[in-house]
C-alpha cells in the first residue's frame, strides 16, 4: 500500500469517526472501501460507455446470414 494524506471537513471526519465505532472497522479502511467503489462505479460507466458506441454497429452489413435461416438450421425437429 501507498502512504497518502487527505484533507476532511470537521462533518467528513465526524461521520467517518462514528461509522467507524458502529462498524469496527478502522477509519483508512472505510475511506479505501469508498475510494474502491467509486473507482468500481466509474468503470462501470466507463463500460456502458464502450458497449453504447458499439451497439449496432453491424446494422449495415448486408453479408451476414439471416438469423431466421439460422434458427431453423438449429431446429431439432
Amino acid at each position: 500500500m501507498v502512504r497518502t494524506q487527505i484533507y476532511l471537513t470537521k462533518a467528513e471526519k465526524d461521520g467517518l469517526g462514528a461509522l467507524s465505532k458502529s462498524t469496527g472497522k478502522k477509519q483508512a479502511e472505510l475511506i479505501r472501501e469508498a475510494v474502491d467503489c467509486y473507482l468500481e462505479r466509474g468503470s462501470k460507466t466507463h463500460s456502458t460507455a464502450i458497449l453504447e458506441k458499439a451497439g449496432g454497429m453491424w446494422k449495415n452489413r448486408d453479408d451476414l446470414p439471416e438469423v431466421d435461416e439460422l434458427r431453423k438450421s438449429w431446429d431439432r425437429s
